[in-house]
């Protein structure tokens, strides 16, 4: 086999034929929930952590998949397997997993179906999107799109409606083209980047954002490694002033694991350069995966910069 497979509705399909119907409400309204996890060294990193926030978000959206979570993880592990061999020993995979409510009424009437559509499909990860970050850090931004409230959208939900994203990328490129947007709630308060957690340290603190943004297993990864390297990690509100003053910053991000912050608002963050602490938590990471996790993404970028 030399196409990777996906799982859609029931059947695993090669890739290329996991297609959704133009009348699906994933597309025609957003209404889908989902997963995105990675492997190391071929092998699903904290999937029960990852499906376990799947059916929060199924819970609170009240979309049934008609799939127990013993059958999302055995599809999973499937799809990994199977897609592993298609890609080198030392690089990994994005895995995703995704359910809809199934087509829009409005399109099919009464006679069509009410089955929501669930797909599950991997990508080798884009290594070449975050090798250099490592060394120059992250210039975050704010702006003027404001994160959702919790009364809109619980934070808790994994979910794909994504346009304000959109709108807040768009202002923060016009402000560097290379800048990515944190947004900040009603209050003022600073919530979380379009695909990770954001994390200040302070002395031998970690502070992360308590409410108004995605409970990342990836953040919660961090803070169980946080003990262990004497760090205590705290949920407290940041405003900007605080991510301007602090020692060091990062960000918790699933495909990445973390990524320095060194600029925000234009100005320096600590030494402008990737911290101490950053660099003790990518190494103990990768330690615990047994990967050298800035290696393989330098490694990765440049082998797939000659394909």
């Amino acid at each position: 086999m030399t196409t990777p497979i996906a799982y859609l509705n029931g059947r695993f399909v090669p890739i290329d034929e996991a297609q959704l119907h133009v009348f699906d409400l994933g597309i025609v309204g957003g209404t889908s929930v989902t997963e995105m996890l990675r492997t190391f060294r071929h092998i699903p990193f904290r999937l029960d952590d990852h499906l376990d926030r799947l059916a929060l978000s199924l819970q609170r959206v009240g979309i049934d998949p008609g799939l127990a979570w013993s059958d999302f993880r055995e599809i999973s592990d499937q799809v990994v397997s199977t897609n592993a061999h298609l890609i080198p020993d030392h690089q990994d995979l994005g895995l995703i997993l995704f359910v809809t409510a199934g087509l829009n009424p409005t399109y099919v009437g009464r006679g069509g179906t009410g089955q929501p559509t669930v797909c599950v499909h991997t990508f080798p990860l884009p290594f070449e999107l975050w090798a250099e970050t490592y060394d120059s850090g992250l210039h975050l931004v704010t702006v003027s799109t404001r994160s959702i409230p919790d009364n809109v959208i619980d934070s808790r939900i994994k979910h794909r409606s994504r346009l304000h994203w959109h709108l807040a990328g768009r202002e923060a490129c016009q402000i560097d083209r290379h800048a990515m947007a944190i947004l900040t709630d009603d209050t003022g308060n600073l919530t979380e980047t379009a695909t990770g957690n954001l994390c200040l340290v302070e002395g031998n603190r970690i502070i992360t954002p308590p409410t108004h943004v995605l409970e990342g297993v990836s953040r919660n990864y961090v803070a169980e490694l946080a003990t262990g390297l004497g760090y205590e990690f705290i949920y407290a509100e940041i405003t900007p002033d605080d991510l301007s003053r602090a020692a060091e910053a990062f960000l918790t991000s699933t495909p990445h694991c973390l990524l320095p912050v060194t600029h925000f608002n234009r100005l320096p963050i600590g030494t402008g350069r990737p911290g101490p602490a950053f660099q003790q938590f990518i190494a103990t990471w990768g330690a615990n995966v047994g990967i050298n996790i800035i290696e393989q993404m330098k490694t990765g970028a440049a082998e797939r910069a000659l394909r």
